[in-house]
């Protein structure tokens, strides 16, 4: 909700949220959108409140180049509880069923884990955020509904054991968009038999940011206490980082002026195919947007900024 009186203003850069826990993306963003007194903000894809960390907040101009960041990899640290069964696949779900662990060693868990890594089929949770005839499915679930669900095809890229209990396991994951890490749970605690669920969850790398980049919003609240908002333009980044490793091209004002206006133009020396980040000569707005090589050479503006 809007602070009373707040006035708002025209706010543009991509911020690294570490978002807390117990908090939605949703209103941890409204919580920094008010910080910023921005006019208007959006995040790049759902945290649950049970998890924390890297969260993107696109500002302003940078909500155009939100796409980029919500297809984007990720990556999780996690805590699994083995040997009980949860209805929401995490530590806050009713407690449905309890079974004994199985003996634990590494080479057994490296055994199961091998079953997860690569392109593996999911069926998401009835607790995860799609959205059926526009209801997302965990308000069904919460209404007692249960429906079917189709499996997805996501990809393991790493799943590194990092240490064991008795009754845990600490996973550190690097994955595809579209993975539920509550159900990657539940399908090891099928395959070892005894039931497992989340017990703890933080992301730690999405897209091209990780935790190194993130400012909590206590870090916010302080640097707006002391610098004022002028500080806290300064946590943001340009909406170029939204897509780091595309290759870039810099454009001559007139060049510029002439794509601006949607046209596509020729460059000397640019990619022959794909996307580019386009950058102007001129040095008060240095990053126009991005385009993509059409099949005569020539620069096609895609989305551009306006500011």
């Amino acid at each position: 909700m809007a602070r009373p009186g707040i006035k708002r203003r025209v706010v543009n850069g991509i911020l690294v949220l570490d978002k807390p826990l117990h908090v939605s993306s949703n209103g941890a963003l409204q919580r920094v959108k008010n910080l910023f007194a921005a006019k208007k903000a959006g995040h790049t894809g759902s945290l649950d409140p049970l998890a924390s960390g890297v969260l993107p907040l696109c500002f302003g101009e940078a909500t155009k180049f939100s796409q980029f960041l919500l297809d984007a990899e990720k990556r999780y640290s996690t805590v699994i509880k083995l040997g009980v069964a949860t209805a929401t696949g995490d530590a806050e779900g009713e407690v449905l069923e309890t079974k004994p662990v199985p003996a634990l060693d590494e080479t057994s868990l490296e055994a199961v884990l091998a079953q997860f890594r690569g392109e593996i089929e999911q069926i998401p949770s009835m607790y995860s955020a799609i959205k059926v005839d526009g209801q997302p499915l965990y308000k069904l679930a919460r209404q007692g509904i249960e429906i079917e669900r189709k499996s997805r095809t996501i990809e393991i890229k790493e799943l590194i054991l990092e240490g064991f209990t008795d009754d845990t396991l600490t996973l550190d994951i690097h994955c595809t968009k579209g993975t539920y890490v509550r159900t990657l749970a539940e399908d090891i605690g099928k395959v070892l038999g005894c039931g497992a669920h989340v017990a703890e969850l933080r992301r730690t790398a999405s897209g091209p940011f990780d935790l190194v980049q993130s400012v909590t919003v206590e870090t916010l609240e302080q640097i707006l206490a002391e610098k004022g908002q002028a500080g806290l333009d300064e946590c943001l980044l340009s909406p170029a980082a939204a897509v780091p490793e595309w290759p870039s091209v810099e454009l001559t004002e007139v060049t510029a002026a002439y794509l601006k206006q949607g046209q596509p133009v020729q460059i000397a020396k640019a990619p022959t195919a794909g996307w580019v980040k386009i950058f102007s000569e001129s040095e008060d707005e240095a990053f126009i947007g991005v385009g993509e090589i059409m099949e005569d050479g020539r620069i096609a503006p895609r989305r551009l900024v306006a500011y």
